[in-house]
């Protein structure tokens, strides 16, 4: 497969940089792994079958980057408590806070895809196109396997 690199690079280097922006909310992140995915993208490109886009193909390296960035991260504790405006109700704050811990626990626990798709269209605002694409599935997969996440989540919370 003959592909241009440069050509590739100019045009899809927003596309994916947008995605990890997405992802991140973090402009200087965003930044780093999309640089890092089209270092991987040159390195790789002999993987690439074309049985998805190219932006497809390049936003699911750029997910790969920023999951590992984001375990990475779970083994570093930042010790810097948040300082509370005198306005917020503390116990609604626990709560909420709770009520994310039981979601994230329950979430732990599902298998793939259920986990990444809904993660990637609640954190990750994507929509279920975009979401189909990176899996190179249709938009309708995406919407049934963000639908089923939901439900397994709601059974699991119901179960504790």
């Amino acid at each position: 497969m003959d592909i241009d690199f440069e050509e590739m690079y100019n045009r899809y280097f927003k596309d994916v940089y947008l995605f990890v922006l997405t992802l991140s909310k973090n402009p200087a992140l965003a930044e780093d792994i999309t640089q890092e995915t089209f270092f991987r993208a040159l390195k790789e490109i002999r993987h690439f079958q074309g049985s998805c886009t190219m932006k497809s193909w390049l936003c699911q390296i750029a997910k790969n980057l920023y999951i590992s960035h984001l375990r990475r991260q779970k083994y570093t504790v930042d010790k810097e408590m948040p300082v509370l405006p005198s306005s917020v109700d503390i116990e609604e704050t626990y709560l909420k806070k709770e009520a994310a811990l039981s979601i994230y626990g329950v979430l732990h626990t599902l298998d793939e895809p259920y986990k990444e798709v809904f993660l990637l269209r609640t954190l990750g605002e994507l929509t279920y196109r975009e979401i189909g694409d990176i899996f190179c599935h249709s938009e309708t997969w995406a919407r049934v396997t963000y639908h089923r996440a939901r439900l397994k989540i709601r059974e699991l919370l119901a179960d504790e």
